[in-house]
């Protein structure tokens, strides 16, 4: 009995004080991996990759007369940029929104990035 006292005493206390970033990108890469998924950190260029993570920056650029979509995805492990080029918004696609995205990694200033990645929007896993 005191051992499982000591046990529950233990998680709380870490679930106190852990950084709750740090708890949440370890939830988010914990699911994305159930859900049969590829981790981010395990991508590499030309690697084509289904990814589940969330959205934590959506903006819109022009440059040179041509309209993008740029977001940044996170699943927990890793930062993708996702690009989608032509469109100056996309119904759904905003911060905060969790995604099922798939397409082929490149490489742009040193970054990860995926093109005109195809993707759903997932329901919360709460």
């Amino acid at each position: 009995m005191a051992s499982a006292a000591a046990s529950y005493i233990r998680r709380w206390t870490r679930a106190l004080t852990e950084d709750v970033g740090e708890r949440d990108a370890q939830e988010m890469a914990d699911s994305s991996r159930e859900e049969g998924a590829t981790h981010a950190c395990d991508c590499q260029r030309g690697d084509e990759v289904t990814l589940i993570g969330r959205l934590r920056s959506v903006e819109a650029r022009s440059a040179s007369g041509r309209a993008d979509v740029v977001a940044g995805f996170f699943d927990g492990t890793d930062e993708i940029t996702l690009v989608w080029i032509g469109r100056r918004r996309i119904h759904g696609i905003e911060a905060g929104t969790r995604l099922l995205v798939r397409g082929r990694v490149g490489e742009r200033d040193g970054n990860k990035v995926i093109f005109n990645p195809y993707y759903e929007l997932r329901a919360d896993a709460t």
